[in-house]
């Protein structure tokens, strides 16, 4: 068996090049291992990784049409910041907006300044972490997979960078009006309610909890350990942050093995300037750990 994770390709040169060049074999890896990290190539700044990824010659998904609860902020049209959190806060793992109806179906990650000290990237596979949940407890897996789960978060009237949550409904929703927002939500199935100061708190329809990846994989697609561990603010409350679909609660304890099982099976991205790492969002999450000092990750996101 092949458990290569993630796949480590080494080269220099134009990355972009290499990308186009070779793009079947490396959506062959990116399917079967979920991660693939290209190290030494020649991607100096944010115009470059832009050039890599046009190159990899799939569709831009905008993170300005996302429903993405973070801060980030645009670099090139294709490329924009990580989550903009504080340095000392984790962000736990998660598929990139798996919280909301529209996320894409991978991330391109680019480590223009190494940090200083921490500042990885964990990465774990999803498949892997459901394959130890149905071994340990095959009725818990039974429940996600049957109910599926619903997620509500609080969105301020104006950005926070200072939280993992903190994108405001004018900017997650792309309205300048509560009529605007409210006709958005109402298209995608939310339920929401106006609050103090200007706030939102919504909820999503029903949204899985476990995704059919190919070739006979599943994978335990979601947010829940994100939710779990890191969706606390002035706002949120992760205790009342998610529920099954039927509204019945998820308890801590329900969580407790899944979130260790994955902290086991998870694999730190330790970043060299230049590199370049190719997610695939359905078969893998992500996070980031606390870091001291400077340190630049920029994104871009793949229909």
């Amino acid at each position: 068996m092949d458990d290569r994770f993630p796949v480590m390709v080494a080269g220099s040169g134009d990355l972009g090049a290499y990308l186009s060049a070779n793009k079947q074999a490396i959506d062959a890896e990116r399917a079967a291992h979920g991660a693939v990290l290209f190290r030494g190539f020649d991607v100096s700044d944010a115009q470059e990784f832009d050039k890599a990824v046009k190159a990899y010659g799939e569709e831009n998904f905008p993170y300005k049409d996302s429903l993405s609860n973070a801060v980030r902020v645009n670099v090139t049209e294709r490329v924009f910041t990580a989550n903009e959190a504080p340095p000392e806060t984790s962000i736990y793992l998660h598929h990139e907006m798996a919280q909301t109806p529209v996320y894409p179906a991978m991330l391109f990650f680019y480590c223009e300044v190494a940090p200083d000290e921490g500042g990885a990237t964990p990465i774990c596979r999803s498949d892997w972490v459901l394959d130890a949940m149905e071994a340990k407890n095959p009725g818990q897996v039974e429940e996600f997979a049957s109910k599926g789960v619903r997620y509500t978060n609080v969105m301020p009237g104006a950005d926070d960078a200072g939280s993992g949550q903190g994108r405001s409904w004018r900017s997650t929703l792309s309205s300048e009006t509560r009529d605007g927002a409210e006709a958005r939500l109402a298209t995608l199935g939310y339920d929401w309610e106006w609050c103090a100061e200007d706030s939102l708190r919504v909820t999503t329809p029903v949204l899985p909890a476990i995704r059919d990846v190919g070739g006979g994989r599943r994978s335990f697609f979601n947010q829940l350990i994100a939710a779990f561990r890191g969706w606390s603010d002035s706002r949120n409350d992760p205790a009342k942050s998610i529920t099954f679909g039927d509204g019945t609660p998820i308890s801590v304890e329900q969580m407790a093995d899944v979130i260790a099982i994955a902290d086991e099976l998870s694999f730190d991205i330790a970043w060299h300037a230049g590199d370049v790492a190719l997610v695939d969002n359905y078969l893998v999450m992500h996070g980031r750990r606390p870091f001291r000092g400077k340190r630049r990750v920029l994104a871009s996101l793949v229909s």
